[in-house]
């Protein structure tokens, strides 16, 4: 991953109907037009986007605010409800792009079936980052698409604040990489929980006021 030339921070969707049904939900067809949020997953996201006004945004006016998002419903739906918070700040600068590298990690035959089966695909993921049993796509795949994303993120523009917007397993191998980390090793990281953020380049945050 190139050097950071902007501030970069993580958010996992909000409670989505296949969380609640407990399926996996990660073919293209099925995402971008069913699995929406819930009432609940509206009401993390809104509350996700206060958060970000008040710990960040509100330290560091005029930073302007890029979110890229997975065209998934779930993540979508997300991103548009925080931009709609940020939006209330009278100056603040904000744009929402989405973006299908982003989009869930693809779980081959298991699409559809109980989320259980996700431990049994992250059993062969700490073993072989490239292996595609059950048809999955590989933990490598997921990695260089999405630092695809940030290294064009980084190329094209500079000193902004920028909220990718995805899904759990997609974020956690994204992880390994801000953090230069085993990608096998995405399941130790700490669990990302429905719309939580997380900043990945604390050490790239201006000095407050900094325009």
């Amino acid at each position: 991953m190139q050097e950071h030339h902007n501030v970069f921070f993580i958010l996992r969707h909000g409670q989505s109907e296949a969380n609640v049904a407990k399926i996996i939900s990660s073919s293209p067809a099925t995402g971008t037009t069913t699995h929406r949020l819930t009432e609940k997953g509206h009401e993390q996201a809104h509350s996700a986007g206060g958060r970000f006004v008040e710990e960040f945004l509100s330290k560091y006016p005029g930073r302007e605010l890029m979110i890229v998002s997975s065209d998934f419903l779930r993540a979508k739906e997300t991103a548009e409800d925080v931009e709609k918070v940020v939006r209330s700040l009278p100056t603040q600068k904000v744009s929402l792009t989405l973006e299908p590298r982003l989009r869930e990690r693809s779980f081959g035959t298991w699409e559809g079936q109980s989320t259980d089966h996700y431990n049994d695909v992250w059993q062969h993921d700490a073993l072989d980052a490239d292996h595609h049993v059950f048809q999955v796509e590989s933990v490598n795949q997921v990695r260089n698409r999405a630092t695809d994303v940030v290294n064009e993120l980084n190329t094209h523009n500079h000193g902004k604040f920028i909220l990718l917007v995805a899904h759990g397993d997609v974020l956690q191998i994204l992880q390994t990489a801000f953090l230069r980390a085993d990608p096998r090793s995405h399941r130790s990281l700490r669990h990302l929980e429905n719309a939580e953020v997380r900043l990945m380049t604390p050490t790239m945050l201006p000095a407050q006021g900094d325009h």
